[in-house]
């Protein structure tokens, strides 16, 4: 019988991996206390530690998913007008071929 992958919240996440970080208890208890396996804590804690930056550069984050939004965005609009284009196209030739 197959274990259910567990799913954790970054709340939750955040929480073990800043009492892991305080060093009064040992990532193997840690990881026994919240019932987690230490490789998955072991990985939140590098994670946590790679994208720490992010605390104090809320703005650089933000702007290069807005950058990103915006490339989407205008993708997505030049795709529509094709669509648009093409299903004219086709309706136009169904007339023609119709009447």
């Amino acid at each position: 019988m197959s274990r259910k992958r567990r799913s954790f919240s970054a709340e939750f996440k955040t929480k073990v991996v800043l009492e892991l970080l305080e060093g009064e208890q040992t990532l193997n208890q840690i990881a026994s206390k919240y019932d987690v396996t230490a490789k998955s804590l072991g990985d939140w804690k590098k994670q946590f530690l790679q994208n720490a930056a992010l605390a104090f550069d809320v703005s650089g984050a933000t702007k290069s998913y807005q950058d990103e939004i915006e490339e989407l965005k205008e993708e997505n609009d030049a795709l529509a007008k094709k669509l648009g284009k093409t299903t004219i196209e086709r309706d136009w030739a169904v007339e023609k071929h119709v009447a």
